[in-house]
């Protein structure tokens, strides 16, 4: 039995692709006996200058290489059982690989994703790409696959109007591998952590005005890790460029996370992945009440949820008062994401992506 995974990035680099399928492959493999063909749309050479300023030539070809590679592939598609497709085919156009995938080869479409991606949230830096990227498509996409992926109900509901073989798949954590607590002792100085990409960084803007009154009567540091650095200045600020190789560890140095996020129609369908990040090595997470942040995190038990700046300014200087309530949420915060959002608990409902039926997995259940 042959899968066919179609993802815009390569495999191993974006965080998206990461935490939503790569950490399943080899349960695939071993678990639903499925052989996988992984195709990315980027190659790593557009991948490492895609979301940098300029490079417009080099991104152009690297684009039309990946148009290529896709028609390609079309010729190639008779012997594959399923194509999981995470996101889209190709990142500008209309769907016409989906199409052809769907109604000339009539494979099984297993369509996921883990953003509002119906709607327009394209960075500065690819403005030009943003007019051809085809937002509506989504619609098209999901009412043409044998099943959904999402990741939370937000995500669901939009994806139940087009497809009714919609299945939650939670952004999840590989707790045993990866996301592992190894450093025991912190800082002396209390470390307000957040780490995001470029794209999420506006996020924290309406935090800082906070995080500088609080500055006036407690000594702290905020730690930013990203692939840039924060466009603005603080004296409490470290900026640690984020790192696959360092990720963990770098983490580990923060004793509060905080994701702070706007109440908007993105942002609601975004999946909590810096809070289960957090939570994950033992870390507190305050956090907006936006989308499933009020599903992962339990207020005042491993964090706390905070709707205006006045319950920001509370919880934070509650954790900065008082260093032992970090140490007591320390173990739930784990125990929750381990229980609810770890790779472990979530491994059979993710393989049944690949069933025809609720029977039970085996191979005389796939295509």
């Amino acid at each position: 039995m042959k899968l066919l995974i179609l993802a815009p990035y390569p495999e191993n680099e974006a965080p998206s692709q990461r935490f939503r399928f790569e950490q399943y492959l080899e349960s695939i493999r071993d678990k639903a006996g499925l052989n996988i063909n992984y195709q990315s749309f980027i190659d790593t050479q557009t991948w490492k200058i895609l979301y940098k300023p300029g490079h417009y030539s080099q991104k152009i070809v690297g684009i039309l290489k990946g148009f290529i590679n896709r028609f390609l592939l079309l010729f190639q598609l008779a012997s594959y059982h399923f194509v999981f497709i995470h996101r889209e085919a190709s990142p500008i156009g209309p769907p016409i690989f989906e199409w052809i995938i769907a109604k000339i080869w009539r494979k099984k479409i297993i369509y996921d994703f883990d953003d509002a991606i119906w709607l327009s949230n394209t960075s500065n830096n690819n403005r030009i790409a943003a007019a051809f990227k085809w937002h509506h498509k989504v619609s098209a996409i999901c009412k043409w696959s044998y099943k959904v992926s999402v990741g939370n109900q937000y995500l669901a509901d939009f994806a139940k109007q087009f497809n009714s073989n919609v299945t939650i798949n939670p952004t999840t954590i590989d707790t045993e591998g990866l996301h592992f607590p190894t450093i025991t002792t912190k800082n002396e100085k209390p470390i307000i952590g957040w780490t995001g990409t470029h794209s999420t960084m506006p996020y924290l803007l309406p935090i800082l005005p906070i995080l500088d009154k609080i500055a006036k009567s407690h000594d702290f540091q905020l730690l930013v890790i990203s692939n840039q650095k924060p466009s603005f200045e603080r004296p409490y600020l470290e900026f640690i460029p984020w790192k696959k190789e360092t990720e963990i560890l770098d983490l580990q140095k923060m004793n509060i996370g905080i994701m702070p996020l706007a109440d908007d129609q993105w942002a609601k369908g975004k999946c909590g992945f810096k809070a289960l990040q957090y939570m994950a090595l033992r870390i507190p997470a305050v956090v907006s009440p936006v989308g499933v942040n009020t599903e992962i995190v339990d207020h005042g038990i491993n964090g706390f949820i905070c709707e205006s700046d006045k319950e920001w300014e509370k919880s934070l200087t509650l954790f900065l008062s008082n260093s032992s309530l970090i140490e007591e949420m320390a173990d739930a915060c784990r125990q929750k994401i381990v229980d609810k959002y770890s790779v472990l608990s979530n491994t059979n409902n993710f393989l049944e992506l690949f069933q025809q039926n609720n029977r039970g997995m085996g191979h005389h259940d796939l295509y």
